[in-house]
Formats: C-alpha cells, sequence, structure tokens
C-alpha cells in the first residue's frame, strides 16, 4: 500500500483517483466524478430572467459568439 501524507491535499487526490482508475478503470473512474458535479448558478432564476427567442435567434448568437474567438 502507497504511503500518503494526510496533510498534503494534493497526494490525497492523486491517492484517490489512483484507487478509484485501478477499482474501476478509465471510464468508471469518469463516470464516478461525473456524480458530484453539481454545477453552478441558479437554472430557475437565470430562466426567469431571460427573454423567450426563437430557434433561429438562438442559432445567431451561438454563431456571432464562436466568429469572435
Amino acid at each position: 500500500m502507497m504511503q500518503v501524507n494526510l496533510n498534503n491535499p494534493a497526494e490525497i487526490r492523486n491517492a484517490g483517483f489512483n484507487a478509484l482508475r485501478e477499482a474501476l478503470g478509465p471510464v468508471g473512474m469518469v463516470r464516478f466524478i461525473q456524480q458530484f458535479d453539481t454545477g453552478y448558478g441558479d437554472y430557475t432564476k437565470e430562466k426567469q430572467e431571460s427573454p423567450d427567442i426563437s430557434h433561429e435567434e438562438a442559432v445567431a448568437m451561438m454563431m456571432q459568439r464562436r466568429t469572435k474567438k
């Protein structure tokens, strides 16, 4: 068993990822970690503040953002 410095968050994180990868494989590890992503923001509030737009308007906005990059 690997010796982990429990006072070092980076070592704990690496040991945890290694244990998950060994137990679940790379795909299983990613799927497990994705379960804990809570996202961000307040969808309900943002939806109420956003005006209803048509599909065409949404596509135009996305294309405009894409060309700025």
